[in-house]
């Protein structure tokens, strides 16, 4: 029943601006960690930010300086604001999370969550 929303994708010139935000929902006790993950096509999904439930934040190379990462915990959402656009970021971006999911009875467990990504084009 946890599903991940995204929304925020589009298409942008490069040095140009976007925001993605994802937002939890269903069944779900607690968020530990969330993150953004990305694809291009024919390669690995890769890591971009997470954000601990604390408000550690830890970015790639590729994106630090130019993207920042931030949740709201009570919203359950977490966003990417996206600066300074570069066409090698275009890819199809995932929202991740890991959290506890009630089983019954007062036991928990924790699960991996993914979105089903949003398209995310940056043309030169």
């Amino acid at each position: 029943q946890v599903q991940l929303v995204e929304s925020g994708g589009g298409m942008v010139q490069a040095g140009g601006s976007l925001r993605l935000s994802c937002r939890a929902s269903g069944n779900i006790f607690r968020i530990n960690n969330m993150g953004w993950y990305r694809q291009a096509p024919g390669q690995q999904r890769v890591l971009v930010a997470r954000i601990t439930s604390g408000g550690e934040t830890e970015y790639t190379e590729f994106v630090k300086g130019r993207f920042t990462i931030s949740r709201d915990n009570a919203k359950k959402t977490v966003s990417l604001q996206m600066n300074s656009l570069k066409p090698e970021d275009t890819a199809v971006y995932y929202c991740h999370a890991v959290g506890e999911v009630a089983t019954g009875w007062g036991r928990f467990i924790s699960r991996e969550y993914w979105g089903q990504g949003t398209q995310v084009t940056v043309s030169s």
